[in-house]
């Protein structure tokens, strides 16, 4: 994992706040473009990776104006790559195999990941703020979709499948804070979705009936979840990730839980239960305690 490139510059802490908002904002919809595309789960995954590339190629060009040294990709990039396409397949797997509560209230496992992985492997600590904020935003995200979680065995392979989608979400925020030490956002985000896009395509090839939209609406579909959910969503994470503490960032999947809840709330009619209510003001202020303090900006696990 070694790179001799000299370190990238980061945002300021405001830019990397917006970012992190924004690209929460955008991850949250996309359940919503998911359930209007006309294709099979893996076939959406791989179109969300490969249509976000023309997109992501535009911005990396722009990012390297004035820039002496383009660093190709490395062994943190690759992996961001791998541990992306890992996150999506598990997470349309246990779509497949379990109930849709339980799959997202497994999937916000990540950020447990994201602390264990930092205190085992990196040997980061992480403020007893962080891991206060952290404990409130699963309780919160616990509320969101309590009352439909269900415990049954024989969804025990489908809960499986969503744990595992929290694992290599976990290894994705690792590799991706490793990356911008060397890569740019956009550089970092355009190569790592190459390798993602080459995984998926080998999924969705052998997995799925179908690769392409049948019509126009699902075409609609995959192509907003290629601009607006992985150029933007993971682009901007990977701005914030430039700036910000890996476990503070991590909490962005609850942000976009509380995010679907609502849109599905607005243009849905879902409606929303007093304890998802608040499960979501839970939410925002356990992002709120585990906010990265001044005199710990510098330290990778917040």
């Amino acid at each position: 994992m070694t790179d001799t490139a000299a370190p990238r510059p980061v945002a300021s802490q405001a830019t990397a706040y917006a970012a992190l908002l924004t690209g929460a904002l955008a991850l949250g919809i996309s359940p919503v473009f998911v359930r209007i595309a006309d294709v099979g789960p893996f076939a959406s995954a791989f179109w969300r990776a490969a249509l976000a590339l023309p997109v992501l190629y535009i911005w990396m060009r722009i990012e390297d104006r004035g820039q002496a040294r383009r660093p190709g990709p490395t062994l943190p990039v690759v992996l961001a790559g791998l541990f992306f396409a890992g996150d999506l397949f598990f997470w349309h797997l246990s779509i497949l195999n379990t109930t849709i509560a339980n799959s997202t209230f497994l999937a916000t496992t990540a950020p447990i990941w994201v602390v264990l992985v930092a205190w085992v492997w990196l040997k980061q600590k992480t403020s007893a703020g962080t891991l206060a904020g952290l404990a409130l935003c699963i309780a919160g995200g616990g509320a969101l979709v309590g009352n439909s979680v269900q415990i049954d065995p024989a969804r025990l392979v489908g809960d499986l499948y969503g744990a595992a989608t929290g694992v290599f979400f976990g290894l994705y925020f690792h590799a991706v804070r490793t990356g911008r030490a060397s890569h740019g956002a956009a550089r970092l985000t355009f190569q790592s979705t190459v390798v993602t896009a080459l995984c998926l395509l080998v999924i969705a090839l052998a997995l799925e009936p179908a690769i392409l939209p049948a019509s126009a609406r699902g075409w609609a579909a995959v192509i907003a979840l290629g601009i607006v959910t992985h150029a933007a969503g993971q682009g901007l994470l990977a701005v914030a990730l430039g700036t910000l503490p890996t476990v503070f960032s991590s909490l962005v999947i609850f942000l976009e839980a509380v995010i679907a809840a609502v849109f599905a709330w607005i243009a849905l009619g879902e409606a929303l239960s007093v304890i998802q209510v608040a499960g979501g003001l839970l939410i925002m202020l356990g992002i709120w305690v585990a906010r990265p303090k001044a005199e710990s900006q510098s330290a990778a696990s917040g």
